[in-house]
């Protein structure tokens, strides 16, 4: 049993209940159910801003689970809890803006044979071959950031890129780095997570059928005019 309690951590609790709620968000979001894409719709307003300063999402993003945990989890005590609420905030606004007139889900879980971790996505926006130093620089400052709300305005900027590319994202276990990234010393662990995975990711893995083509590099990181189903 104490194996078991060890197993699931507090990172890995706030990245399974963030899959838990992106699943059925993105499936009802894609099957254009009018209650899922009204609720992306609200998501979206929360990108870049910290969670305290819209209540409206808290019905949207239920962190209940986190209150009474699993027999495999430990209890996360206040300061955890209060990081992991501000973890699914952050990547649950984030991939509604990602996910904005995409006709495909842009949460795509991470796996060996199909990366889709921050550091691979936005490595995929660069031309086969050739490193491009802006959107480098992005992902760089993204990691650099001082404070939460400067990381959820950098990776806002980011997402409308990826957004932009069809490039999709693993937003449960962004949740879990964001996590991870609000802990002492853990801003230094997530940005070599991003980083390994921007390294590891080469030109083969990417050019596949139904792939997109790359976003130009100086592309704006301004929204998009695209009126949809769920503009607002």
């Amino acid at each position: 049993m104490t194996t078991l309690a060890a197993s699931l951590t507090p990172r890995k609790q706030v990245a399974r209940l963030a899959a838990q709620i992106l699943a059925p968000l993105q499936q009802g979001y894609l099957a254009d159910r009018s209650p899922d894409v009204a609720a992306l719709a609200r998501l979206r307003r929360g990108a870049g801003r910290e969670a305290g300063q819209l209540p409206d999402l808290w019905s949207l993003i239920d962190t209940g689970p986190l209150h009474v945990p699993p027999d495999d989890a430990r209890p996360l005590d206040e300061s955890d809890l209060v990081r992991a609420e501000d973890a699914l905030h952050m990547a649950l606004t984030l991939w509604a803006l990602h996910q904005q007139s995409r006709p495909t889900g842009m949460h795509q879980a991470d796996r060996k044979d199909s990366r889709r971790g921050l550091g691979t996505a936005v490595r995929r926006m660069m031309k086969p071959g050739e490193i491009d130093e802006p959107l480098r620089k992005r992902l760089v400052r993204a990691g650099t950031a001082p404070d939460l709300t400067s990381l959820a305005q950098r990776l806002r900027d980011i997402v409308v890129l990826l957004r932009r590319a069809d490039i999709p994202l693993d937003y449960a276990l962004l949740a879990g780095q964001l996590y991870t990234w609000q802990r002492p010393g853990g801003a230094d662990v997530v940005r070599r997570e991003w980083g390994s995975s921007f390294h590891a990711w080469h030109d083969k893995d990417a050019e596949k059928p139904g792939d997109a083509a790359p976003a130009p590099a100086g592309d704006k990181t301004t929204d998009s005019t695209d009126t949809d189903k769920d503009a607002s």
